[in-house]
Parts: structure tokens; C-alpha cells; sequence
């Protein structure tokens, strides 16, 4: 693979992962099998390590979760809750352990226990007590802020409103999950009533939980696991296995399959006990979690982005079935890539009936990678074949293989679309990328409605009353329509003008139309980076917004960098390149977005009826280095690299890898060399390990 081809492929699994993230977080209706995720974002963290330069600011590695759903009140998380690194077989789980080791300077054969317990498949809950009451119950949402449903959760029998000795402030976390029994006897009498009947135990789960009306939730019969915990006002306990002890005393329940592992042996061993009871227990479970067992060590071993350095979750394989291939259809998404869609004759694939499947793109149909590797032994994919899919969990699956021996004789090549469906505009497939787009931009009208869902979507201008079903009937609206973004914006003004109002229609009414326009003008005035990620440019997602709207400030001052700059070359080519996260790949969709005319109008339309506010960069109150650009050389010799860069990190220091005149300090230690004699070139301060921790206060 070579870096166009690395970055194509980068951006395919960015788009890829975050619509699974949406669809299985924030919906409760998963598309891709968790197999295939976990493939996605494996493949994904691959590309980055060789090709590290290329990582897109809004990288699936950087991602957690998905944004809160509709309807509840919000709860910003006190300590974020994270997800779990995921490791797939003995060799990935011998990395991890050897990674801690290598990370806390420790041997090989030091002593070094870690606890297993079994990875329940439910939906995370973070349940907050004060003064031993519950006050407070919040779903994982972006790991940053969850859904308020405490009234839901204190329906829940194994969760205790009242506990008795334990700290005045005590954040319990854990799964909540449906058993298979429940879960069977809660679809006979959805069924038998007309109701919605549920995928899985995880959907029920989520689905049960995350009601608006608590009645609802009190009639399922949930169950909760406690693991963890956040806020606590007084430590629990010296080790995660002593917490575990701590809070079951509190009474919460606690799997009872969970075990201290002292070795690499043990925890291997352990694995398999659990694998091999899988198909026996009454609940549902996709792996075993491995954390490091003591909590000072995890207290330094701290965290990466959105995953903890001290844990991690070994999967189990996947499940697999055979069907038959009835038909291909092509999606159009927002960014114009046409996504082949397998509808399958349904099938049961590890208890979950299931009749669609993601195809990825033509290449994966033709049985070749994006770089032309053969897949699959080079077995294309016809219409009528015998396939082979496989899923792990709840989700739809993905085709592993095909039965040549069962294809019908009749059936032929695949001949992928060369022009959209939606629009027929020539598609077009870019050298160096896995995708073909439609060239159509906003005159295709697949392409408008995806790019005005994701401009009303949570993490961008997140208008209440105007989510995907509204903007679909808005868009193809005769007498009001919004056709692009800043049409939403004068929507109240037409209607006033128009004489077939709102409020007038099927599904509407003066108070929900009166609403809409208000929600509509509470927009008006928004933050520099929802705007930014709103534009829907391609490569830019909400992390990548909020590092220009930090470096660029005002919209003033982005509008007049990205109009002034030129692809490749000059000065604001060189100052959009500097920000730090920005490459060439994001660098050049920017400014190719601001100097297509139809594309530059819209923009421009959108922000004559908008205030936008500025955003500066969050300072670290106290900090020393917060703000400032550091570089370690040499060897350090009272910590690991890896820990003074994350410490410098979490004090708000960005961390560089090479010296420049951008660099603010070098902390250099026995057996630096080049870069400590082009910090004294440059005039850069550079002190020794020991003024370094002196100066963050760690001696």
C-alpha cells in the first residue's frame, strides 16, 4: 500500500466506523457486524502505524461512542467514560501485557496481576450517589456526555437506591443487559400485543432503557453488572479486584465469573474457561476484559485519547451462516461514495435473523483489496450466489466467502455503476481511492439530503424538531423547501410569506411549527467549530473542527486563510498546514471546498444569516507548560517516554517529535544529540529530566 492509497483507505474506515458508531450507540440500530467494526478499526489503527503522518484529525482512534440521543436531558460526564482497546487473539493479548511492562519499566518476569471478567453485550451506565442516595443515572453516550435516565434506572432491581458505608461521592459504572430468558418471554409479548419485537438481548436492553416514559422501562425486566466506577470522593480500595469486593458488599451485583490472573498463562487460561461457557450463560457476552489489577499502577499507566493503557478486551470470532444473495443496491452518502448494499434471503446467524450486508465497494466485490490483493482467493460476488456472512453481535453481517459450487448458472459479473442512481451524474473513481463518487455535489439529491442530515445532526447545529425524516420532507417540499442550509434559516420568514403554512400540514400543528422556527433562531448564534463541522467537507470531522476553530479563532479569520490559500503552495497554504493535525489530504479538501463556486455561494449564503462565535483554545488553569510545544530527547531515566509524553499531554502541552522554531522547551536527557544542539541553534530552552518534573511539580 502507498500513502495515496493509505490515505483513501484512511478515509474510507473514518466514514465507515463513525456511521456504525451513530447507527449502534446513538440509534440502537446497528448496520455493520461487530466483526466487521472491529476489522475496520484494526485496519484502521494498522494504516496509522505505518503510515503515522497520514492519521485524519478525525480518526476512528480518537473516537468514542456516539453523541446523545433526542429526547433525554444531557449529563457531562466527571470523568469521561472510555471504550476498550480490543485484542483478537493470544498474540495481541501478549502485546498488551508486554506493552504495560515496557511502559512501566517493568521485566518480563516481574510480578504483574491483572482481573478477567467477562465482556457483558449491553449498554453502559454510569450511576452517580451522594450521601449513599442515588441521585443521578447517565448512559455512555460520547463517552463525554450521556442521556440522563435516572427515573428509568432506579426500575432496575439489581440497582440499589440507598447504600449504606460507602464514600459521600461514588460513581458506579457497569453494563446493563437483558437475560435470554427475558429477553424471549419480552418478545412473545411484544409480539402477541403488536409491539415492536427486538434483534437481540442488547437491543432490548438499550432499547428497554433508553425510554422516555420510565413506565416503560419498569415493565422490562433489566439486570446490571457493576464493574467500574468514575467520581469517587474517597478511593475504594487499593485494587480494581478490592473494589470489586467493595462494591459488591454495597450491594451490587459483580460477575461472578471475574478472576485475578497473575501471569500471561493465567489470563490466557481464563479466556478459554469463559469461551468455553459462552453458549451456557444466561446472558450475552462478546469477550473477556483484562485490566491491570492495581490501581496505583493504573493511576500511571493512565489513558490514550479514548482508551485506557491499562485494560483491554479480547474478542471472541465471529459466527457464520450461508444464504442466498438476492440483489445488490447502491447508497449514495453524503461525500457522494456510492456504497453496494447485499440483500440477503433471510437467515438466523447466532440467534439474530439478519438479510443485509455491507459489499464496501466495487473492489471488494470483484474478490480484490483496494491495492489488488486478492480476497477471498479471488472469488468475485455475483447476484444468486451461495454466500457465506458472519457477524458477532447484534449487527448485519458481512460476506466472508462464496460457494462456486452453488452458483447458479446463469448468473454473471457484477458491473458496478459508473453514474449515480439518485441523480445519474457520471460517478468517478479518483486515483488512490477505494470509493467512486458521484460528481454530482449538491444537484444530486441523495447527496443534499445526507449533507443537510449531517448539517441538523447532534455534534453540528443540532436544531430540535429538525432531525433525518424532517429534512427528507423539507427537501422534496414544493411550497417550502430547503434545499441547501441556509434555506433553514429563512424557513420561518417563507412561511410567513406563503400562504400554505406549516402548521397546516399532516404532523404539524401551530405549536410544533412555532417550535421548529424557534429552535431554528436559537441556532443563529453558534460556535466557530459546529460551523466548521457542519460545512460537511470531506476529511473534516468534529475533531478536526475544533483544532481550526482553536487555531483560526474567529470565522473572519478562517474564511480569509482558506479563500486566500492556494493548494501546494504560498502562505496560507503553509500557515492551514501548520495547524497542528492538519495534512495535505484535509488541507486540500478545505480550500477545494472554498474555491468551487457553487459550493463557495452556498457557504456564504449560510453565513449572512448566522453570528458565529469566536473560540479560543482552552487554557489548563495552573499549568506550566499548558499551551506550550515540548520536545523529549535522550533517555530519561525516572519515567518511561511514553509516560512524560502523556503526563505533558494531560497538563496541556502538545508533545512534537523533532526541534523547530515553534518549539517552546526540550527536555533532554542523558544521550541527546541532534536535537539538543538544534535547540541551542535555534535558541530553545533546554533542561534535564529533574528540572522537568520539578517544574510539573512530580519530585
Amino acid at each position: 500500500m502507498d500513502r495515496a492509497q493509505a490515505r483513501a483507505e484512511l478515509a474510507r474506515l473514518t466514514a465507515l466506523i463513525a456511521r456504525a458508531n451513530r447507527a449502534y450507540h446513538a440509534e440502537d440500530a446497528p448496520e455493520i457486524s461487530d466483526a466487521e467494526y472491529d476489522a475496520a478499526k484494526r485496519r484502521n489503527a494498522a494504516i496509522e502505524a505505518r503510515f503515522p503522518d497520514l492519521k485524519r484529525d478525525d480518526s476512528p482512534s480518537e473516537q468514542v461512542g456516539a453523541a446523545p440521543a433526542e429526547g433525554f436531558s444531557e449529563v457531562r460526564h466527571r470523568v469521561r467514560m472510555l471504550s476498550l482497546k480490543n485484542a483478537f487473539d493470544d498474540d495481541e493479548l501478549a502485546e498488551f501485557d508486554a506493552g504495560v511492562r515496557s511502559f512501566l519499566g517493568l521485566s518480563a518476569d516481574a510480578p504483574l496481576a491483572y482481573i478477567a471478567e467477562p465482556k457483558i453485550d449491553g449498554l453502559s451506565l454510569s450511576l452517580r450517589y451522594e450521601g449513599g442516595t442515588l441521585v443521578e443515572a447517565a448512559t455512555r453516550g460520547d463517552g463525554t456526555v450521556g442521556e440522563n435516565v435516572t427515573a428509568n434506572a432506579r426500575s432496575i432491581k439489581d440497582i440499589p437506591q440507598q447504600i449504606d458505608g460507602a464514600p459521600d461521592v461514588l460513581e458506579v459504572r457497569g453494563e446493563v443487559y437483558m437475560s435470554h430468558a427475558d429477553f424471549a418471554a419480552l418478545n412473545e409479548r411484544q409480539s402477541a400485543n403488536g409491539g415492536k419485537t427486538f434483534a437481540n438481548p442488547r437491543n432490548a436492553a438499550a432499547g428497554s432503557l433508553r425510554q422516555i416514559d420510565p413506565a416503560v422501562t419498569a415493565a422490562r425486566p433489566l439486570r446490571f453488572f457493576a464493574y467500574a466506577w468514575g467520581e469517587v470522593s474517597a478511593p475504594l480500595a487499593e485494587t480494581q479486584s478490592g473494589a470489586l469486593d467493595r462494591l459488591e458488599r454495597l450491594g451490587f451485583a459483580t460477575n461472578p465469573l471475574t478472576r485475578v490472573c497473575t501471569d500471561l498463562d493465567a489470563m490466557r487460561a481464563h479466556y478459554a474457561e469463559i469461551e468455553a461457557q459462552r453458549a451456557t450463560l444466561p446472558y450475552d457476552i462478546d469477550g473477556v476484559v483484562f485490566k491491570v489489577d492495581d490501581l496505583a499502577l493504573q493511576a500511571r499507566l493512565g489513558f490514550r485519547s479514548t482508551t485506557p493503557r491499562w485494560a483491554i478486551a479480547r474478542k471472541f470470532p465471529a459466527e457464520l451462516a450461508w444464504t442466498r444473495l438476492q440483489a445488490i443496491d447502491i447508497q449514495v452518502g453524503r461525500t457522494g461514495a456510492l456504497s453496494p448494499v447485499a440483500r440477503l434471503a433471510p437467515v438466523t446467524v447466532g440467534g439474530v435473523v439478519v438479510s443485509n450486508a455491507t459489499l464496501h465497494n466495487e473492489d471488494y466485490i470483484a474478490g480484490r483489496s483496494s491495492s489488488g490483493e486478492e480476497i477471498r482467493g479471488g472469488k468475485d460476488i455475483r447476484i444468486g450466489d451461495w454466500v457465506q456472512v458472519y457477524r458477532a453481535g447484534d449487527v448485519i453481517p458481512k460476506v466472508a466467502d462464496v460457494d462456486l459450487s452453488k452458483r447458479p448458472d446463469d448468473a454473471v459479473p457484477y458491473v458496478f455503476p459508473t453514474t449515480c442512481p439518485d441523480c445519474g451524474s457520471e460517478a468517478v473513481r479518483e486515483e488512490g481511492d477505494a470509493v467512486r463518487r458521484c460528481t454530482g455535489g449538491m444537484a444530486c439529491p441523495a447527496q443534499a439530503v445526507e449533507k443537510l442530515k449531517h448539517f441538523v445532526s447532534r455534534g453540528a447545529f443540532d436544531i430540535d424538531g429538525l432531525g433525518a425524516k424532517q429534512v427528507e420532507m423539507f427537501y422534496h417540499d414544493e411550497t417550502l423547501p430547503i434545499r441547501e442550509p441556509a434555506d433553514i434559516f429563512t424557513l420561518a420568514a417563507r412561511d410567513a410569506e406563503n400562504l400554505a403554512k406549516l402548521k397546516n400540514r399532516d404532523g404539524w400543528g401551530e405549536k410544533s411549527a412555532t417550535n421548529l422556527f424557534a429552535a431554528i433562531e436559537a441556532r443563529r448564534t453558534i460556535p466557530l467549530n459546529r460551523v466548521i463541522f457542519a460545512l460537511g467537507i470531506r476529511h473534516v470531522g468534529e475533531n478536526a473542527a475544533n483544532l481550526l476553530a482553536r487555531h483560526f479563532g474567529t470565522w473572519e479569520a478562517f474564511e480569509t486563510a482558506l479563500t486566500g490559500a492556494e493548494v501546494g503552495q504560498g502562505a496560507a497554504w503553509d500557515e492551514l498546514m501548520n495547524v497542528d493535525g492538519v495534512g495535505k489530504t484535509m488541507a486540500t479538501s478545505l480550500v477545494t471546498a472554498f474555491h468551487q463556486p457553487a459550493e463557495r455561494a452556498s457557504i456564504d449564503r449560510l453565513v449572512a444569516q448566522l453570528e458565529i462565535e469566536p473560540v479560543t483554545a482552552p487554557a489548563t488553569e495552573g499549568s506550566p507548560v499548558a499551551g506550550k510545544t515540548l520536545v523529549f530527547t535522550g533517555t530519561l531515566e525516572k519515567m518511561t517516554r511514553a509516560e512524560a509524553k502523556a503526563r505533558a499531554e494531560a497538563l496541556g502541552a502538545k508533545v512534537a517529535g523533532s526541534v523547530s522554531a515553534k518549539t517552546d522547551l526540550l527536555i533532554a536527557g542523558p544521550g541527546a544529540g541532534s536535537k539538543l544542539k538544534k535547540a541551542a541553534d535555534l535558541g530553545v530552552e533546554a533542561i534535564d529530566e529533574d528540572a522537568w518534573l520539578a517544574l510539573i511539580g512530580a519530585t
